[in-house]
């Protein structure tokens, strides 16, 4: 061995030593945490000037709540007991941690990355084949659509993707064509293109606020199975996402962005009015079921009040409808849940949770 290597070899086990004789001097000094018979899983314990600031207070509560609650805080004693599998059980349990949410919170974030895998073999797909994909991603105000749309996107190489949230028209696209400005936006060769709101939202937002008159209205549910027959037999795959919520789920989600300051933005005065406004939303989105399903552009409903259901299933069926290279060796379901993602048909007499 060179002396550069065994000098970084004496420093480093110097090192683990230092840090061994420490872990023991602690627990020997305060006797709560036995290490025999544990499993040790190799973590790094946050030290001061890490960006983490031990607890200054003399003592930490002891009563029941949730971490983050008032009072409640990860003591040092705590942080090293997460460095054993028991010990984990034991603190999450002494913290009221919901261990089976906790669960499929993991689950979900495994099937996630097994997903987004697929995904990027589908895109190379794209990319090599020259496809189109227009992903259009619809619903109700707080339904989860901008956190779906991330979950597609999230490790996509973005020279080959874009996700397309257009504000309000200007003065001068309002007097044009109401597609032209859309048609700016569809996918070029080997790209795929998320819609955060489309054309669509002449169908239900626009109508019920008010923001078109009823003959534009009108002229739109017309006009629009005969744009999209266009792109699909230019070869443009449009898939159409409806996100599905109940009222309740909707007014827990608001009341939850109002409370958090990351997420205020998202408040706008539409979304002020969508609870009020409920029902005319319904009557709407019904009629543009009626007259905007086909065959070659056809609506899927996404029951959506479970978020993470929602996007991986979303997922599912993007990833099951087209036909990408790699797709026979995928290890994870690509059939979407039939209880989550549904096609739209005109039987269906509830559409919302």
């Amino acid at each position: 061995m060179s002396a550069d290597g065994e000098s970084t070899g004496k420093s480093k086990g110097r090192k683990d030593r230092a840090d061994e004789a420490d872990i023991d001097e602690l627990i020997d000094k305060d006797g709560r945490l036995d290490l025999n018979e544990l499993e040790t899983i190799p973590t790094v314990v946050p030290r001061e000037g890490d960006g983490y600031q031990l607890p200054r207070s003399g003592s930490v509560a002891q009563g029941l709540g949730r971490i983050g609650e008032p009072g409640r805080f990860l003591t040092e004693d705590d942080l090293r007991r997460v460095n054993t599998r028991k010990g984990l059980i034991q603190l999450l349990e002494n913290k009221v941690v919901d261990i089976e949410e906790v669960r499929k919170t993991l689950l979900y974030e495994q099937e996630l990355r097994q997903l987004q895998v697929e995904l990027v073999k589908l895109q190379r797909w794209v990319q090599s084949n020259g496809e189109r994909i227009a992903l259009l991603v619809e619903g109700r105000d707080a339904a989860g659509k901008g956190g779906t749309i991330r979950r597609f996107t999230e490790h996509l190489n973005p020279r080959a993707m874009r996700v397309v949230a257009l504000p309000k028209p200007s003065d001068e696209e309002r007097g044009q064509w109401y597609f032209q400005r859309y048609i700016r936006q569809l996918p070029n060769k080997g790209e795929i293109v998320f819609f955060d709101r489309s054309w669509y939202n002449r169908a239900v937002v626009e109508p019920v606020m008010g923001f078109c008159s009823k003959k534009e209205h009108q002229r739109f549910l017309q006009q629009v199975p005969e744009f999209e027959h266009m792109l699909y037999e230019d070869g443009v795959t449009i898939i159409k996402f409806w996100f599905s919520i109940s009222k309740e789920e909707q007014f827990k989600r608001f009341e939850a962005r109002r409370q958090n300051p990351l997420k205020q933005w998202k408040l706008s005065p539409v979304d002020e009015k969508a609870q009020e406004l409920w029902d005319s939303y319904t009557r709407y989105k019904e009629e543009m079921f009626s007259k905007t399903h086909t065959t070659y552009s056809p609506w899927i409903i996404v029951k959506a009040n479970d978020k993470q259901a929602a996007r991986l299933e979303s997922l599912r069926h993007v990833l099951n409808l087209l036909p990408y290279k790699g797709k026979e060796e995928a290890s994870i379901r690509l059939a979407p849940d039939p209880n989550v993602i549904t096609r739209f048909h005109r039987k269906m007499v509830e559409l919302d949770l």
